[in-house]
């Protein structure tokens, strides 16, 4: 979740043309060659997918530096973020990687990793997942003292190894999005983890096993889905060491769709979710055959193109109407009130990233009284559904954080710091 902002449309193209037009060839190139300034560990027999060459660096690239704490908290503070947590300057680069799409098949993808400067040889790293954008550049490694990338930025100058994957289709990634897609986003991550290790060695570092995962609205559910990969083995050398997401819809399917035709939540902000919740889930499962099954006009002619990628949250907001009434079509809302065939078994895999595992690893949830976009109900359905596998999560209620104007976002802005003082703690093994 989080709406950045959105669009007037260009022409319309159904969903298949759409997909066929942007269909993406993956990108090959070498991994970078060069001296590591630390051995990294030795590595037992890779992992199935390992051997495959997910996880595999293509390229890495200084984006930019910042050398002093003072200069840290220049950027943080710009982004509207706190600074008592700065202890370091900051080295921060993007990395492409090999990682597969939605459909297992071959792609690469891109992300942010900082790093402290003049941190200790050995860190662990923290993996950080990023909320929902409408724009490749809505990433943690497209942007600089902004939104998305404050809270790396924040986590490494604490003396984290810090990674966020930009997402498949954002960044400098091929193709569409597939917005709130659970697997996706985990194979994503855990390359991206993959990468960063195999690049650690070059800033002088080489990474722990124990992994922390945290992430803020679209972000605290690709998290669970990391913390679930990393507890299940699925990297032979990365674990899970805890969780803390924020502000999520882990019950989108549920109490996110029910909350948001209800009116309970900010009517833009629904109609860009409403609208992203078709077009994203029909682009995998084919949840419709023409846009004007679920849309109305004259978005039926043009809402499909918002999401291409290309379009900005500006644009995307003023592409779209202002209420559902006038967006959906009688057909269209009632699939999200009662979703049925396709949809509804992607709602199920979705909504199953607190109800189908009992985390190990330390969780904490965080959520802020009267979010505007995701309902406090999704925190209550993790935390009960944690609770009835035997796993205490306690919930921070962040209160009434504001970042211009929105709870939401201020949400991620207010757990961040709490955050970061809490992976710094010591190791709990």
């Amino acid at each position: 979740m989080t709406a950045s902002a959105p669009s007037p449309a260009f022409p319309a193209r159904r969903s298949r043309a759409l997909l066929r037009a942007v269909a993406a060839a993956t990108c090959c190139g070498l991994l970078l060659s060069g001296p590591a300034a630390l051995a990294a560990p030795a590595p037992t027999s890779p992992a199935p997918a390992e051997a495959a060459g997910r996880g595999t660096l293509v390229s890495a690239e200084r984006l930019y530096t910042l050398t002093t704490p003072r200069a840290v908290t220049a950027d943080l503070t710009a982004a509207g973020f706190g600074a008592d947590t700065v202890r370091y300057g900051v080295a921060a680069y993007r990395l492409v990687y090999r990682t597969v799409d939605a459909r297992g098949l071959p792609t690469t993808a891109s992300g942010l990793v900082a790093v402290p400067l003049r941190g200790a040889p050995r860190l662990r790293a923290v993996s950080f997942a990023h909320g929902t954008g409408s724009h490749k550049d809505d990433a943690p490694s497209a942007q600089r003292a902004a939104f998305v990338s404050a809270p790396v930025i924040a986590h490494a100058s604490a003396g984290s190894f810090a990674v966020a994957p930009d997402y498949l289709g954002m960044g400098t990634g091929p193709g569409l999005h597939p917005w709130m897609d659970i697997g996706s986003e985990t194979t994503a991550s855990l390359d991206m983890l993959r990468a960063a290790r195999a690049f650690a060695p070059r800033t002088g570092h080489v990474l722990d096993r124990e992994v922390m995962v945290t992430g803020f609205s679209q972000g605290a559910s690709a998290a669970l889905g990391l913390g679930r990969a990393l507890q299940a083995g699925e990297d032979h050398w990365f674990r899970l060491g805890a969780l803390a997401p924020v502000s999520g819809a882990y019950d989108f399917g549920g109490a996110e769709l029910r909350a948001l035709l209800a009116g309970e939540l900010d009517p833009k902000s629904s109609v860009v979710y409403a609208a992203y919740t078709l077009v994203a889930f029909n682009r995998l499962h084919v949840v419709y055959e023409e846009p004007a099954e679920v849309f109305r006009e004259p978005y039926a002619g043009t809402v499909e193109a918002l999401f291409d990628g290309a379009h900005t949250g500006q644009e995307l907001m003023a592409g779209t109407p202002g209420t559902l009434d006038d967006l959906l079509t009688e057909h269209g809302r009632g699939l999200l009130t009662h979703p049925t065939g396709s949809l509804a078994e992607a709602l199920r895999i979705t909504d199953a990233v607190c109800a189908d595992w009992a985390p190990r690893a330390p969780v904490r949830l965080y959520m802020a009284s009267g979010d505007e976009q995701a309902t406090t109900e999704n925190t209550e359905s993790c935390r009960a559904a944690f609770a009835g596998n035997g796993v205490h999560a306690p919930v921070t209620d962040l209160g009434t954080a504001d970042y211009h104007g929105s709870r939401h976002l201020g949400s991620n802005v207010a757990a961040t710091p709490r955050i970061v003082r809490w992976f710094a703690e010591p190791p709990r093994r």
